[in-house]
């Protein structure tokens, strides 16, 4: 199919603000369902061409736009403040033009996901259907610190100005270890208002409420195919999100016809079969693109492609690497199993005897009843990542950050069968420390027979903030208390002969800021002091990780 593209379209918002946009469509006069992408990243790259031009060939008009104050578009950008309206505004001019049939879809991931959610509540007449990947979940989901992440000054350093900005020339290493944090984006060279705005607000305040989509899935009545990579550091929002709008969305329609798909990809999905030292083999990539067409087949051109017949869920099992077909998520056939801590003389670093297993712990067992470790800010536990916010970590070695004394390892026995975990991962905590405020961090890993100790997934919980991100209350040094630590979802296939492992410290550094331990406001403060952190595995306050198994 011949088509032709128009660059420099100007669409004007109801402020007056007019935005850039090029259009790629079919040649002729002919109306054609339209595709919106709205990006920060700038939209004459060689990778829109080659998109655009592919979805044009199979009969859409696609629009590609940049968000206000981003490119040649006017205004000032403020990230996700002002992409709802705009949105709203966008979707319904290219709906009025000559070239579309009146039926528009939007598409993107990651800032284009969560911009499409929020355009969504407002509900465009003429929005029909969404595809968002790796999309951020609300403020503090995947992040639950009630301050920005030092590597989001990365991306805020990158989408600075009106074009992109190159992150290869700066030494993030060295800017994240700078305190207070507040004045670290003055190491970039580049002012960056937005950073210090955002170390303002912290926990869940009001100017952070206003750009929250999860709550309001009740609103919002369209089909929407959701995808993510079980090493997306944003991986969070999708399976949320999909269930989210399963069981709330405004019709019955839309709950059910919700897709989603799950694969072994970091942020960049479905790019390559490798990641870090692993090859999660051939299959492991997919035609995404194809399946897009069939999505918005079905529902911008009315085609009864067999869409909506299809399994709403495909995920890929890591270990095993396959792709299988589900019905919902989490799985309706979970076996949830908890798997306690337990140590005789202490499970500080791998070569300790912390241990995992079904059974709960008994004070009259000879057991030791708590594990200690202390955290000092100044030498935090490493987070591995590469230092931009391209990709936070992957499916990484943790075996020498494990002799380090200030991580806690418990392990299972090398099991004697396969053991499948596909679905969201909590850990349930019993602990105190010597300060009024700290953190702790958990991380589940596969143990393999020659000692490679690979990441799955990891979360972790800040103390002042352990009844809700809206909550914030300081501790009571030496008292227990109970936290949930959300290590959110992954599939993977636990081999025979390899071990379960979690890992409990109190840094995970640059994915999360350092917690300084003196409950002083975030973000503020280069006071840092030590603390000693005691875990608990006893009748009383039994630690354990609950895990999604299924049965095979």
């Amino acid at each position: 199919m011949e088509i032709g593209i128009r660059r420099g379209l100007r669409i004007p918002m109801r402020d007056g603000v007019t935005l850039a946009a090029d259009l790629y469509r079919p040649q002729g006069d002919g109306k054609h369902p339209a595709i919106i992408v709205r990006t920060p990243y700038m939209i004459n790259t060689d990778i829109i061409h080659e998109t655009g031009s592919y979805y044009a060939e199979h009969g859409f008009a696609v629009l590609y736009v940049d968000v206000r104050g981003r490119g040649d578009s006017d205004g000032v950008f403020v990230p996700y403040r002002n992409e709802a309206v705009d949105g709203y505004d966008t979707i319904e001019w290219a709906a009025a033009q000559d070239w579309c049939t009146g039926h528009v879809g939007t598409m993107g991931g990651s800032y284009l996901g969560c911009i499409q959610w929020q355009t969504a509540l407002l509900q465009p007449p003429s929005l029909k259907a969404m595809s968002v990947s790796v999309t951020p979940s609300d403020p503090f989901v995947e992040w639950p610190t009630g301050i920005t992440t030092p590597q989001h000054l990365c991306w805020l350093y990158m989408t600075s100005g009106r074009l992109m900005q190159n992150v290869d020339v700066v030494d993030w290493d060295s800017i994240y270890t700078h305190l207070p944090l507040v004045t670290m984006d003055e190491l970039t060279g580049r002012e960056l208002p937005h950073w210090r705005e955002e170390i303002e607000h912290q926990g869940l305040d009001e100017w952070w409420k206003a750009i929250c989509y999860q709550h309001r899935f009740e609103e919002i009545d369209l089909p929407v195919l959701h995808i993510s990579g079980w090493y997306d550091d944003e991986q969070v929002g999708t399976p949320l999100n999909f269930s989210g709008m399963t069981e709330r969305a405004k019709t019955e329609q839309a709950r059910k016809n919700q897709k989603m798909i799950m694969g072994p990809w970091p942020h960049r999905i479905n790019t390559s079969t490798t990641l870090g030292e692993l090859d999660f083999g051939p299959e492991s990539l997919i035609d995404l693109r194809g399946y897009h067409v069939r999505f918005f087949n079905h529902w911008l051109k009315g085609e009864p492609n067999g869409l909506n017949e299809e399994a709403p869920v495909q995920l890929f099992v890591m270990g095993e690497n396959k792709w299988r077909e589900e019905q919902e998520f989490p799985l309706a056939r979970t076996e949830w199993t908890r798997l306690y801590l337990h140590s005789q003389n202490g499970a500080n670093s791998r070569f300790g005897d912390g241990m995992l297993s079904k059974d709960a712990p008994r004070n009259d067992a000879g057991e030791a009843q708590t594990d200690t470790y202390l955290y000092d800010p100044a030498d935090p536990v490493p987070f591995l990542t590469e230092p931009t916010s391209a990709q936070i970590g992957g499916p990484d070695d943790y075996s020498q950050v494990e002799e380090r004394r200030d991580v806690l390892v418990y392990s299972t026995e090398a099991l004697t069968a396969d053991v499948e975990v596909t679905g969201p991962v909590k850990m349930e905590l019993f602990a105190a420390s010597s300060a009024v405020d700290t953190d702790f961090m958990v991380k589940l890993i596969d143990v393999w027979p020659n000692g490679y100790a690979q990441r799955l997934t990891d979360g972790m919980v800040r103390a002042r903030f352990r009844e809700g991100m809206e909550r914030m209350s300081l501790i009571e040094p030496g008292r227990v208390y109970r936290y949930e630590v959300d290590c959110w979802n992954t599939s993977h296939l636990f081999k025979k002969d390899h071990q379960i492992r979690i890992e409990i410290a109190s840094s995970a550094f640059p994915k999360y800021d350092r917690n300084l331990n003196t409950g002083a406001p975030l973000g503020k403060t280069a006071e840092m002091m030590t603390a000693e952190q005691t875990i608990y595995h006893t009748e009383e306050h039994p630690s354990a990780i609950l895990l999604p198994i299924i049965p095979r």
